[in-house]
């Protein structure tokens, strides 16, 4: 084997080689055929969203654009702005070109989309329950290595406010968060007999900017260890942390309470709680009134599936000039805008260059999809993830779960 991990290389799909047999078989075929310079307009969108979703966060156009810049793909692409929540069946992406120039890309743009997509819109799902109590990202043992800056940054414009991942930190320009695993306390009382070294260790030698937050759970009850950290790094321990309940008495909203309770009593109101361990939306609606903060890895890495899909929706007709609607049994054909009415997630769905109804209030609704792309030149810039975050979470203020 040619290399140490099954992955593709970028270079491989940039070259399109990341893709599905049939669309190769597609292009010798439409060239051979003479039919090779078709223009079309294929859009993507969802036709049924997962199971209780009223909405999904549209995520990965960067890197879409990326790929279609860096090849010099000759296609055009319209499409919402990264971290705009969408709902089923609405156009999320259209792409103009001749078909045989990205057939083979369907399958790249549609992976890069549904993971992204389905990974933000599980963080932002997160992140609406949780509030103002902070959400990290744990994930980045549950993914392939390979991909772990990917899902890291899927999290992050999702809503997540910080990530546990190294390199994925790196790339998003922000500080990994992360505690302490439970290894270090079980290596420190073997070596020593007595795990509380591992905390005043790492205290002593962690720089001033890492919080502290110590694991109380690895030995003994919960509310002993959280007390017994408290009392040793006074006004420096940040929070304590709760991990997986499931493998001990399994009630982590009890544990929780008790712990909080305890902590008060004694007059370390200030140390902060951080729960961790198989958490899920269920979990964040029960505990965020006694949590400060959660770290969530697998529900948030394998989320339910945004099934975003690709549809030739029009032709263009070279003898007659103009575009022909056309697809398959089951879509709507044509090329369509999406309006939104301001602060809400009205929208509505229309013929392109048909003028929408007025808001409630007489107000005009906001187009969604624009040009990014136009002949394989980027003509809009993206923003910085910090600022589709920011918009994500604006648009959560407003949205229903």
């Amino acid at each position: 084997m040619d290399r140490l991990f099954y992955t593709a290389r970028d270079e491989e799909i940039v070259n399109g080689e990341a893709t599905d047999i049939y669309f190769l078989r597609t292009v010798d075929v439409l060239k051979a055929a003479g039919l090779d310079k078709v223009k079309v307009r294929a859009e993507f969108h969802v036709v049924n969203l997962p199971r209780n979703y009223k909405w999904a966060v549209f995520a990965g156009l960067k890197e879409v654009i990326n790929l279609t810049v860096t090849k010099e793909l000759p296609i055009t692409i319209y499409a919402m702005p990264e971290g705009t929540l969408f709902k089923a069946n609405e156009p999320i992406m259209v792409i103009e070109g001749n078909y045989a120039d990205f057939a083979v890309y369907e399958t790249t743009f549609l992976g890069i989309l549904r993971h992204y997509s389905s990974v933000a819109s599980k963080a932002a799902r997160i992140k609406k329950l949780a509030g103002d109590k902070a959400c990290i990202f744990f994930g980045a043992r549950v993914v392939h290595p390979a991909i772990q800056p990917m899902v890291d940054r899927a999290s992050y414009i999702g809503g997540c406010d910080g990530v546990a991942g190294v390199i994925g930190a790196r790339l998003l320009g922000i500080k990994p968060s992360g505690t302490m695993p439970h290894a270090l306390m079980i290596v420190f009382r073997h070596a020593t007999g007595d795990h509380t070294l591992a905390w005043t260790w790492f205290d002593k030698v962690m720089p001033g900017d890492v919080p502290r937050i110590v694991l109380v759970d690895t030995f003994f009850d919960e509310r002993e260890e959280a007390m017994t950290a408290a009392k040793l790094l006074g006004d420096r321990l940040y929070g304590v942390r709760l991990d997986t309940p499931s493998s001990r008495r399994g009630n982590m909203e009890a544990i929780a309470r008790e712990v909080r309770w305890t902590l008060d009593l004694a007059g370390y109101k200030n140390v902060k709680i951080l729960i961790s361990g198989g958490v899920d939306e269920d979990d964040v609606v029960k505990l965020r009134d006694v949590a400060d903060m959660f770290g969530v890895g697998t529900s948030i890495a394998f989320p339910p599936s945004v099934d975003i899909s690709m549809d030739i929706v029009e032709a263009y007709d070279e003898k007659g000039g103009r575009w022909v609607p056309i697809t398959k049994r089951g879509k709507l054909p044509g090329f369509k805008q999406v309006y939104r009415c301001r602060g809400t997630l009205d929208d509505q769905v229309v013929p392109w260059g048909v003028e929408p109804a007025p808001c409630p209030d007489g107000s005009k609704p906001v187009p969604l999809l624009r040009k990014f792309v136009d002949n394989g030149r980027a003509v809009e810039p993206i923003p910085s993830d910090q600022e589709i975050r920011s918009y994500v979470l604006e648009q959560l203020k407003y949205a229903e779960m």
